[in-house]
């Protein structure tokens, strides 16, 4: 993963038409625009080795580890310095560090919102310092940057709605289109790129008439929630077959929530790539991300954009699906 790759299909989606629209703070253009923007960045934008503020929500989780290694790696190859702010999960720490970001007047921020909603209050008091934001990893609410007036320059991620149909196609590959399922979805729902999985998930899987999908539940994105969500899942839905979890840490718990209750030969898991966690018995397939890269596909995309030339207002990567014994790449997480 260290190493340079040709960057996967650009999409530009509803998402990214509807930036388009808006003008961009730190140009007057549409989003994802660079015509004029050296006479309106920051000051350091002109430095030598231009820092470049990376908020990144906690550092627990392993995908977050990798994406702090990709901001740091790239950012020496480009020539850039890197300030990164972990805000373990709080969104008022996170906001202070965007902040603390507009008094030292970096020239770009890279954000991975702690929330999708409360994002847009980061992104608004960067564009008052006309210091262009490029969103990865968490979609910030369209909505709400209509609303407060707020733009970002680009956000890149995973096809979201596409791993979760991958999951769900894989699904009904494994259990066909006759045998009753009944599916529990464990997420996160006050994040938008989970809500796209589940929806991508259900939609795929509901291919099969007999599915009976079950009301979403909250993991936080926390094994330890998930164990907990998944236990009293178990109990009150006994015919319970299917799991999908929309994160790693929403599999981990479901894992070990299965083995406790001994269903492991009654329930199959598909979800997106749990770390550490191998591929066999009940965990059937899973869905990888790359943080490493989306990090580098940022710094890259910075990099064109403080060089006057246009970016993509929205880069939608692919997402790769592993079944059962296949071992899932370094730096690939759910």
């Amino acid at each position: 993963m260290n190493t340079r790759k040709v960057l996967g299909t650009v999409a530009v989606g509803v998402f990214a038409l509807s930036l388009a629209a808006c003008s961009n703070a730190a140009t007057g253009d549409g989003a994802g625009s660079s015509t004029d923007a050296a006479g309106s960045l920051p000051a350091s934008c002109s430095d030598e080795n231009p820092t470049i503020g990376v908020a990144l929500p906690n550092t627990i989780n392993p995908y977050y580890i990798a994406m702090q290694e990709g901001f740091e790696d790239t950012a020496e190859e480009l020539g850039y310095e890197v300030d990164v702010a972990i805000a373990n999960d709080s969104e008022s720490d996170q906001l202070a560090q965007i902040d603390a970001f507009v008094q030292k007047g970096v020239c770009a921020i890279a954000l991975n919102a702690v929330n999708s909603d409360t994002g847009v209050s980061s992104v608004r008091a960067a564009n008052a310092a006309n210091i262009p934001v490029f969103s990865v990893n968490v979609t910030i609410d369209p909505e709400g940057l209509e609303n407060q007036g707020a733009t970002i320059v680009q956000y890149v991620g995973a096809d979201q709605t596409e791993g979760g149909k991958q999951l769900g196609e894989q699904a009904i590959a494994d259990l066909g289109t006759e045998t009753p399922l009944v599916v529990g979805i464990l997420g996160e729902p006050s994040q938008i790129p989970t809500i796209q999985r589940d929806e991508g998930f259900t939609e795929a899987i509901m291919a099969n008439p007999n599915t009976t999908v079950l009301e979403t539940l909250d993991t936080n994105v926390d094994p330890a929630v998930s164990l907990q969500v998944t236990g009293e899942l178990l109990q009150g839905n006994p015919d319970v077959n299917v799991i999908f979890g929309d994160t790693g840490p929403a599999v981990v718990g479901a894992l070990q929530a299965i083995k406790e209750a001994g269903k492991q030969d009654q329930i199959k898991v598909y979800g997106f790539c749990a770390a550490d966690t191998p591929l066999e018995g009940e965990y059937v397939a899973c869905a990888a991300q790359e943080p490493y890269e989306y990090a580098r596909i940022v710094l890259e995309n910075v990099q064109t954009y403080l060089g006057g030339e246009d970016v993509p207002a929205e880069v939608l990567q692919p997402l790769k699906l592993y079944t059962s014994g296949q071992e899932v790449g370094a730096k690939e997480f759910g």
